[in-house]
This record gives structure tokens, sequence and C-alpha cells, in this order.
């Protein structure tokens, strides 16, 4: 237990560093990386809107899961990670994630039909967002799993608890 609780501390330095390098791409880089058009049709103010938009509510959806994973921290220290504390911490993980892979499926659809389709027709951009989105996928179910286990340990914590 002593080793989880010295990497608690390094942990929440990185947790930091991401969460600042969230917000200020949030604050500076999104909007730098949006084409700024000097006469942009209605189409394409409401596809630089979309796009800032989306960036936006993905950047928050990690820092959800930041946030989440801070309070889960907090919850190892005080060794009441297996408690019903930890379920609504969990959960909001799950929620931000699959907010966030809803919006990479969009940003593929999206993409393809606005951009892929209509530029270029080069397989890259399309693959790179299939496997983002498989990746995130595989990430979304393993967390489900891992709260189903989290679940049944709590569970098998109350029971011993009880018996003791």
């Amino acid at each position: 237990m002593q080793t989880v609780r010295r990497a608690v501390g390094p942990l929440r330095f990185l947790l930091v560093v991401v969460l600042l390098a969230l917000v200020a791409a949030q604050l500076w880089a999104v909007p730098a990386m949006v084409p700024d058009l000097t006469d942009p049709s209605l189409e394409q103010s409401v596809v630089r809107w979309t796009m800032l938009t989306v960036s936006a509510l993905a950047l928050v959806c990690v820092q959800v899961v930041v946030v989440c994973t801070w309070q889960l921290l907090t919850l190892v220290t005080r060794d009441r990670i297996f408690s019903a504390d930890a379920l609504p911490w969990v959960d909001a993980i799950v929620a931000a994630m699959a907010a966030g892979w809803v919006m990479l499926l969009g940003t593929l659809v999206g993409a393809y039909y606005f951009v892929i389709d209509e530029v270029s027709d080069g397989a890259a951009l399309p693959v790179l967002l299939l496997v983002l989105l498989l990746v995130g996928a595989v990430v979304g179910l393993l967390m489900v799993v891992m709260r189903a286990l989290l679940r049944q340990a709590t569970s098998l914590q109350t029971d011993l608890e009880a018996v003791i």
C-alpha cells in the first residue's frame, strides 16, 4: 500500500499538468487550428463552428476523466476505493468516454462527407479516425468491465466488513 501512496503524488502532479495543457488547448490551440476564412459561406461557417464546438467538448470529456481520476486517487489514499463512494466517479468516466466516442464517430462521418469525399482520395485520415474509434471503443468497454469489477469488489468488501 505504501508503494501506491508514493505513486499518487507524482500522478497527481502529472494530472495537473495534463489539465493545464487541456485548458490551454481549449483556449488557444483549438481556435488557432480551425481555419479562419476571409469570406465564409454559411456552410463553411457552420462547419467551422461545429469543429470548434466538438473539439472543445472532446477536451471537456478528457478533463472530466482527469478530475474523476483525481477523486479516485483521493479514495485510494484514504483506503476507500472499494466503497460505494467510488462508483459515481467511475460512472462519470464511463459517461465521458461514451460521449467522447460518439463525438469521434460524428467527426468520422463529418470528415468523410465534408472533407475526404470533397477534397482528397487519401485514406490516411479515415484510417486514423477508424483506429481512434476502435481504440476508444476498447478503452470504453474496458472501463465498463473495470466498473463491474469495482462493483463486485465493493460488494465483497461490504460482506467482509459485515463478517468481521
